[in-house]
């Protein structure tokens, strides 16, 4: 059984890609920051107690259920859903695109003009990811930007590892792609 220790470092540990996730699928900075909530809540209330290792399965399967239960609230309100703005970094560990190193050093060495064009680069990045296709997001993004393997993403999106291979695959095309066509080359 986990420890309140546990639980607190776990969440504490996911926050920001869970914030980066839910952002990218709602494409709204606050409604991501309700979901991250609603999903850390429902994590401690309802599997605090269960054993560390499980949480991360647990945590991903519950945020992915509040941005679909999202997703139903909004059509039935019919509101429309805005468009995100990219992050800026704010902390030492920051997301892996938000903490892109300039080709001359490091991101303290970095002049005005490469960490501008450092930001533009993540900006046009995020919203390339933004335009996938929701399965196909889902997929990259737990597979690339949460490290999980192939049977732990099929578990959490609930469909076969195969699925989740071909997701993947579709979307690194599609960025590919995508940021080929904007002149990101990377």
């Amino acid at each position: 059984m986990a420890t309140r220790d546990e639980l607190s470092e776990f969440l504490a540990s996911v926050e920001r890609r869970a914030f980066k996730q839910a952002q990218f699928a709602v494409r709204d900075p606050e409604a991501a920051l309700d979901i991250v909530q609603d999903a850390m809540i429902k994590l401690a209330e309802s599997y605090g107690s269960r054993p560390a290792n499980e949480f991360p399965l647990l945590f991903t399967r519950i945020l992915q259920n509040v941005i679909h239960d999202h997703f139903r609230r909004q059509k039935v309100r019919s509101n429309w859903i805005t468009l995100f703005s990219a992050l800026t970094p704010d902390s030492e560990d920051a997301d892996p695109l938000e903490t892109l190193e300039s080709q001359a050093g490091s991101v303290q060495a970095e002049s005005a003009v490469d960490k501008f064009e450092r930001e533009q680069v993540v900006a046009i990045i995020e919203e390339e990811v933004g335009r996938l296709p929701a399965r196909q997001r889902e997929a990259f993004l737990m597979r690339y930007w949460e490290e999980m393997d192939v049977a732990e993403t099929a578990a959490a999106m609930g469909c076969s590892e195969g699925s989740v291979k071909t997701h993947c695959s579709r979307a690194t095309q599609a960025l590919a792609k995508a940021l080929r066509a904007r002149g990101v080359t990377l």
